[in-house]
């Protein structure tokens, strides 16, 4: 029995499908084309092969974080039906978005005291935060009740696994989500850039592909190689900015590796795609924990921001 609710927001890029579940409620991150402001609702109202066509034209779309009438809403409305209630982010790595929500939680919480509503920095963007939330919503129908639910869910994050693949760097470049010298650097390699989601929720680049083919069968040899599931679900997220042919042979590579996973395929919305732009591919799993892949540097450079 279902003894608590989740709150998700869009940039998980999971099919909304799997979404449409009682006691889920998805938040839409907007993202802005031309003089235009939509809601990201993972291409059911604009398709894929029209945003992303628009950005191989030149369009340029840029995206906001959650506003604070959007968060207060929905907050509001979970204290007034009185179930917990978790709230899933977007990492607070690539967004604002999960500051913002804890101030409206403070405020909302002054109103209605008593109510339990948890709010977890999954550090996980994509299909990486996807992996999460698909487990998450299982806990809950398994009735985990809300502070089971925010405790396994502030420790799995860091069992997710996950590396993508871009055509080049200029977008996330042109967002701010990575140095402008290593878009540089990329681009004078004339490769396609690897990279994951850190510890701390922010990119890395962790390697290249002298090519799609290439890139595609890294993707499935990192795959075979990190795959972990240790009881949790079979299954593997995939995803793609408007490259199905690719993500196909992708998903063909993995079920040769003979673990036979449960292939969960996402077309990458426009928030996220609206930063790495079309071409991009991306696998996401559950595999070892993270934070043991983290250098000295990085357990020192942690510590400090938990201090602060």
């Amino acid at each position: 029995m279902r003894r608590c609710n989740l709150i998700v927001d869009s940039c998980c890029d999971l099919p909304v499908e799997l979404l449409n579940r009682e006691g889920v409620t998805l938040l839409k991150f907007p993202y802005i084309v031309g003089e235009r402001t939509f809601e990201d609702d993972m291409f059911q109202t604009l398709g894929a092969s029209d945003f992303y066509d628009a950005m191989r034209k030149g369009a340029q779309p840029s995206t906001s974080q959650l506003s604070v009438p959007v968060l207060t809403t929905a907050f509001e409305a979970a204290a007034e039906d009185g179930t917990p209630t978790v709230y899933l982010s977007f990492t607070s790595g690539l967004s604002g978005s999960f500051s913002v929500a804890e101030m409206v939680r403070d405020q909302v919480l002054s109103r209605h005291e008593g109510f339990e509503l948890y709010l977890v920095d999954t550090r996980l963007a994509s299909i990486a935060e996807g992996v999460v939330v698909f487990e998450a919503i299982n806990q809950m129908e398994k009735g985990l009740t809300a502070e089971e639910l925010a405790q396994w869910a502030s420790e799995a994050r860091y069992f997710v696994d996950c590396e993508f693949m871009v055509d080049d760097l200029d977008t996330l470049q042109r967002g701010g989500r990575i140095p402008s010298s290593v878009a540089v650097a990329g681009a004078a390699l004339d490769v396609k850039p690897m990279l994951t989601i850190d510890t701390d929720g922010t990119l890395k680049l962790v390697g290249v592909a002298r090519g799609r083919k290439k890139g595609i069968k890294q993707l499935a040899e990192y795959y075979a190689k990190h795959v972990d599931f240790n009881g949790r679900g079979n299954y593997v997220m995939v995803g793609n900015t408007d490259c199905e042919k690719d993500m196909a042979r992708l998903c063909d590579s993995l079920n040769k590796g003979g673990e036979n996973p449960l292939i969960i395929k996402s077309s990458i919305g426009p928030v996220i795609g609206s930063h790495v732009g079309p071409g991009m591919l991306a696998i996401a799993f559950w595999g070892s924990d993270q934070r043991e892949n983290m250098s000295v540097a990085d357990r020192i450079a942690n510590r400090i921001r938990k201090a602060e």
